[in-house]
């Protein structure tokens, strides 16, 4: 039985949130998928990574490998690794995670417009008000 397999056995309880998709932040703009693999890759095998390109995006990316120990080991490892002088935020990608906070701010901007509808109505009434009352 060799190290890998009995790794596996021993983590056979990975926390819920534990995945083979990572997101990671906080990396250099100018790191190339080519320095990717290499800081990742000494972690299992890495089945794809997509670096961030757009203006909202740079900086970022996702590290997908073919076993969720591996990613596990890397999240271990490389949260907080400094990488030309900044400190890898390596995360699970939690997809509704993303969609529940995204949902979290439609809804604040939904309340903010409903705010702003109630006080124009408020001035409406007390501007007519104080026309009948003078």
């Amino acid at each position: 039985m060799d190290t890998y397999s009995g790794r596996r056995h021993t983590n056979s309880r990975l926390p819920p949130e534990v995945n083979r998709i990572l997101y990671v932040r906080n990396l250099p703009f100018k790191i190339t998928g080519e320095e990717m693999y290499d800081i990742f890759g000494k972690y299992g095998a890495v089945h794809q990574i997509r670096l961030g390109d757009k203006k909202d995006t740079r900086g970022t990316a996702f590290v997908v490998y073919e076993d969720i120990y591996d990613a596990k080991a890397a999240v271990d490892h490389l949260s907080g690794f400094n990488v030309c002088g900044r400190y890898l935020v390596v995360l699970y990608y939690q997809p509704e995670k993303i969609k529940r906070k995204a949902d979290t701010e439609q809804k604040k901007r939904e309340i903010e417009e409903l705010r702003r509808q109630i006080q124009a109505k408020k001035a409406a009434l007390e501007g007519g008000d104080g026309d009948g009352d003078a």
